[in-house]
């Protein structure tokens, strides 16, 4: 797990004034220092680039509708290509998180429900990880998806199906390593097998771990 040298520094863009103030508290109780509060992405664009945080923490759903907080991550991930992302949701919506994954990768990327933050250390703990450049998905969505019937992923072993679901939820090849009891190898070469499995392409413009992420989500809905 990576540890940060100082307390993590975010912004919170929610048009729940109640929501975002508990928010705030709960940040605060973690040790997180919060630079700015937003009630919506257009507020939150104008100021950003007084004091660009490390983390920005966004309402999926919050004006301008229909899909503010998605069109808010683009823009800061535009203007500021380091800045961590964690999304808010009420519900664990796949179509939103594959859009994030196409538009913004899978780096320091997080989807969390909104229901599920009141753990404070977990709180902090996702923050850090997305700082490093991780990927925090709420493990809810991960099992909803995992929940569906037969799809391409059946031509993987089981063993490569917990690799590529460790791999979904942000995990490194050390992490996947440690949670699964395996070698690092051993996960290293799970992951080329998947990559051929799932026929991805060899180009080195393209993440294939972001695309085997892709995949997995996208054939759960099938």
């Amino acid at each position: 797990m990576p540890v940060s040298a100082r307390p993590p520094r975010v912004a919170i863009a929610d048009d729940a004034a109640l929501f975002r103030e508990g928010l705030r508290l709960l940040l605060e109780a973690a040790d997180v220092e919060v630079v700015h509060q937003a009630r919506d992405g257009t507020e939150l664009l104008s100021i950003v680039h007084e004091d660009v945080p490390d983390v920005a923490i966004l309402d999926i759903r919050m004006a301008p509708y229909p899909e503010g907080g998605l069109d808010t991550a683009e823009k800061l991930r535009a203007r500021y290509p380091r800045i961590g992302i964690l999304m808010l949701s009420q519900w664990a919506e796949a179509p939103h998180l594959m859009r994030l994954l196409r538009r913004l990768g899978s780096r320091g990327l997080g989807y969390r429900l909104k229901d599920q933050i009141a753990d404070v250390e977990a709180l902090r703990t996702a923050l850090v990880r997305i700082m490093a450049g991780e990927t925090v998905l709420e493990p809810e969505l991960i099992d909803r998806l995992a929940s569906d019937g037969p799809h391409e992923l059946d031509r993987l072993t089981g063993r490569e199906r917990e690799v590529l679901r460790a791999m979904a939820e942000g995990r490194s090849n050390e992490g996947i390593a440690e949670e699964l009891h395996l070698t690092t190898k051993t996960v290293e070469n799970n992951i080329a097998r998947i990559f051929t499995k799932l026929d991805l392409p060899t180009d080195t413009t393209q993440n294939r771990r972001v695309l085997a992420v892709l995949r997995y989500f996208r054939s759960q809905r099938n």
